[in-house]
């Protein structure tokens, strides 16, 4: 059996508790990579600690894939994956774009999902068969846009500096028939897009975490998310999701080299 939306709802308040107190609070980051900058905080820790516990007390038989502390049990049937701060470069700035994402796996497929953004006191949940909308303004059901045209469309990236010397070429060539492009909002765009009020997301070096939750907000909101060669994208890597099927055909054709 699933779980249903109140015990996403109670992870996400768990992780909720650890995260806001310490978000514009001059909290201590510590980089996880040598070489580069890859920010972590006690605030992804605790979080994700927070959400561990609550999944281990209720579905002690399911796996975990988390960001912060391992992984156990990736070949049961069900497993979950947690990303406690998606965008910690922008919590660590105080840009309220970052957000929890706590995914749930059936099979290997993502099933359900709930990013969290409580500073803002949203959140988009796909419970299996449809998204949701819940925040200030009320409690919806949410729709993709069918946007008809790539040339109509609003594209959001975290950074143009994600794509490599093979992928920038493509993403430029995207970008370049776009009505609108914007930059800089992690997991917040593909919420956006599940919402209707963007089109398309294109990403590159992305972890299961980036997107195990999200995935099933996007397609439950009648969108479309896989990877650049058009497979699945619950391993991640390079991400396109869009809110119509013309929209992602467009800019898979480009981003694929066809």
């Amino acid at each position: 059996m699933l779980p249903d939306r109140d015990f996403f709802f109670s992870l996400a308040d768990a992780a909720k508790a650890e995260t806001l107190p310490r978000f514009r609070a001059g909290i201590d980051v510590t980089n996880k990579q040598d070489g580069g900058y890859d920010p972590v905080t006690e605030g992804d820790q605790a979080a994700e600690q927070a959400i561990r516990a609550l999944i281990g007390k209720a579905y002690p038989d399911h796996g975990i894939l988390g960001e912060e502390h391992g992984s156990v049990g990736l070949d049961r049937e069900h497993v979950w994956v947690i990303d406690p701060i998606d965008g910690t470069r922008a919590f660590i700035s105080g840009v309220p774009v970052w957000g929890t994402l706590i995914g749930l796996q059936s099979n290997g497929r993502s099933v359900m999902g709930v990013m969290d953004q409580p500073f803002t006191g949203e959140r988009y949940f796909a419970d299996g068969k449809a998204s949701w909308y819940s925040g200030p303004d009320g409690t919806r059901q949410i729709k993709t846009r069918d946007c008809k045209d790539i040339s109509a469309a609003t594209l959001f990236t975290t950074s143009p500096h994600i794509f490599d010397a093979e992928e920038a070429p493509r993403y430029n060539r995207v970008q370049d028939k776009v009505r609108l492009f914007r930059y800089g909002v992690d997991c917040y765009a593909y919420a956006l897009l599940a919402a209707g009020h963007i089109d398309l997301v294109i990403e590159s070096s992305l972890k299961p975490y980036d997107v195990g939750a999200l995935i099933p907000i996007i397609e439950q909101a009648g969108g479309v998310i896989t990877t650049w060669d058009g497979g699945r994208p619950e391993a991640a890597g390079r991400i396109i999701a869009a809110g119509s099927k013309a929209v992602h055909a467009q800019a898979l054709e480009i981003l694929s080299g066809l």
